[in-house]
């Protein structure tokens, strides 16, 4: 049995047939077979098929099916002509008994062990099948958030270029600066974007030696207004609570959170105006935007997804997102993320 403990991990249906060999030569060849009657043989002669046993469990937990089956029934019927021709008396029924508890234990034994290593990689490849849809969700929202923002906007002042090119030059020449850096905001957002993704690869080298920006956050919600007010909508941004750090997470969703409502006030409100509240709170930070134009569906257009795309950000964090149109007229979005204890420190100078 130990000589075959080698044998047994490299080739068990081998391992099997060696054991099922010697067992098979032990009982043939044992004292109580030739018709000596020795108690101790006679008790014990049967024994080596333990071994047949174990190995049968292995190549069961191991093996494909058709081979488990195959050897489950050699073993069986080898077992069983070799109990019934040299047991004697009493001794047939109990070592029957023996013999077929033994198999069935080893077989059981097999067959939990093979479920749970299949239940195991089930488990392992749903888990990378959520993460690779929630990695292409997360993607989809960035590119959303970012590309959505900056092509409204230069859409916007390309009309506008176009329109006054010819009567008033200085203020197409400023649509045009406004469409250029635009432009490279987001070239410079799709190349983060691209770079994230090609972290996984160690060897891989991205063309360009442009230093990345960070990703945006609320630090960046000054820059984000200027931009929407050359659009043609002016923001009136109010901050109120403690200002602090926050994690990089919720620093980025909050940002993309105002982006995109801005980015559907811009693009759908009709109005020239809107009003965006930052109050950061002891437990949680809550951002809202409201504009008093003339309203849109709770849930926006019917392809569009940005108010998704939010909701879904939201629930990342476990947080709460209320979307639609207000009582007396306008759009309003309000979202409330939970902030961590480490969050609340206070915000150093820049």
């Amino acid at each position: 049995m130990s000589l075959l403990v080698g044998v047994l991990r490299r080739n068990p249906i081998l391992a099997m047939a060696l054991a099922l060999f010697g067992s098979t030569a032990m009982v043939v060849g044992s004292p109580s077979s030739t018709g000596v009657d020795l108690s101790a043989s006679y008790q014990g002669q049967f024994l080596s098929y333990l071994a047949v046993d174990l190995a049968l469990g292995f190549i069961v937990a191991t093996r494909a099916r058709r081979a488990s089956a195959v050897a489950a029934g050699v073993s069986l019927v080898v077992q069983l002509l070799l109990v019934g021709g040299f047991a004697h008396g009493d001794g047939l029924i109990v070592n029957l008994l023996i013999s077929l508890l033994a198999m069935v234990a080893a077989c059981t034994v097999g067959l939990l062990s093979r479920e749970r290593r299949e239940h195991a990689t089930e488990l392992r490849a749903q888990a990378v099948a959520e993460a690779v849809v929630a990695e292409r969700l997360r993607i989809a929202r960035e590119l959303h958030d970012m590309v959505a923002h900056s092509i409204g906007i230069i859409a916007i002042q390309a009309g506008v270029g176009s329109r006054v090119i010819r009567t008033q030059p200085e203020e197409a020449g400023e649509a045009l600066r406004t469409i250029e850096s635009t432009s490279r905001e987001t070239l410079s957002g799709l190349r983060r974007t691209l770079v994230a993704l090609r972290q996984a690869d160690p060897d891989a080298e991205v063309s360009g030696r442009a230093p990345l920006a960070p990703s945006p956050g609320l630090a960046d919600l000054e820059r984000l207004v200027a931009a929407t007010a050359d659009a043609g909508v002016r923001v009136d941004v109010r901050r109120s609570g403690e200002q602090r750090p926050l994690p990089a997470d919720i620093d980025l969703s909050a940002y993309r959170i105002v982006q995109e409502a801005l980015t559907n006030v811009v693009r759908h409100s009709g109005t020239g105006r809107c009003r965006v509240t930052i109050e950061y709170g002891d437990g949680e930070l809550s951002v809202e935007i409201v504009d008093d134009g003339h309203g849109a569906t709770e849930d926006g257009s019917a392809h569009g997804f940005g108010i998704v795309g939010m909701r879904e950000r939201v629930a990342l964090l476990h947080g709460r997102l209320s979307a639609g149109p207000r009582p007396g007229g306008g759009f309003r979005v309000a979202a409330r993320l939970p902030l961590p204890d480490a969050a609340g420190v206070p915000v150093r100078a820049r």
